[in-house]
């Protein structure tokens, strides 16, 4: 546990907290010592989270609509973003795994990497408080946030794959003053509208629209 404690600059004072985050319920019910499960902690863990990325999302994107920040937390924290951060490090080789989950492949199955993740962040909150858990969250969510925000790139890479398909935006809409415009942006493919995003800018439409099209194409996270 040192070698955890240490990739995620964190060291608990009350170690039972990180050993409980990384019992798996397989090993808890295997358990003649009856090993406490991470279950409660994962509980707890998702609302931690959800309240840290909430305010990172709300603190540095000041002219989102509630409904575009709802959708990009849960991007966040979704499983597939939580299975990520955890294996950047290596959570699931720390983990407590019944016999049959080991056999199994649970150190790399993505709920159970998941729900850990979510645990840890639970038994940091728990040992050290919540700038403890801040600061251990955000450098997760900064990087997601910035790879997963480029929607434009990630539906030009989509169109890409055929080649007589073509991509363009077009401002529909625009109105307000100079010093606060809102802009109303389709993204077409070919003579088609896949796509309508809004933003206080022209590029902030564009990704909305981007990020709509991906949407409905079932390709964003």
């Amino acid at each position: 546990m040192q070698e955890l404690q240490d990739k995620i600059n964190y060291h608990f004072e009350h170690l039972a907290l990180l050993q409980t985050a990384l019992t798996h319920t397989s090993f808890a019910n295997e358990s003649k010592k009856g090993a406490t499960h991470n279950e409660r902690l994962e509980f707890l863990g998702d609302s931690v989270l959800s309240i840290i990325v909430s305010e990172y999302l709300f603190a540095n994107n000041k002219k989102l609509p509630e409904g575009e920040l709802t959708r990009i937390r849960a991007s966040l924290v979704c499983e597939n973003s939580l299975f990520g951060f955890a294996q950047k490090i290596n959570l699931g080789q720390y983990m407590r795994l019944g016999r049959g989950e080991e056999n199994n492949g649970g150190r790399s199955r993505p709920a159970i990497l998941a729900d850990a993740f979510e645990a840890l962040i639970a038994a940091i909150y728990l040992d050290g408080g919540i700038e403890k858990a801040r600061a251990f969250i955000l450098p997760f969510v900064k990087a997601a946030h910035t790879t997963n925000d480029d929607y434009k790139t990630k539906l030009q890479e989509v169109v890409q794959q055929n080649p007589e398909e073509r991509l363009r935006y077009v401002v529909v809409d625009e109105q307000g003053p100079d010093h606060d415009k809102s802009f109303t942006v389709q993204v077409m493919l070919n003579s088609n509208v896949i796509g309508t995003g809004k933003g206080h800018s022209k590029k902030q439409a564009e990704q909305m629209a981007a990020c709509e099209a991906l949407d409905l194409m079932g390709l964003n996270d």
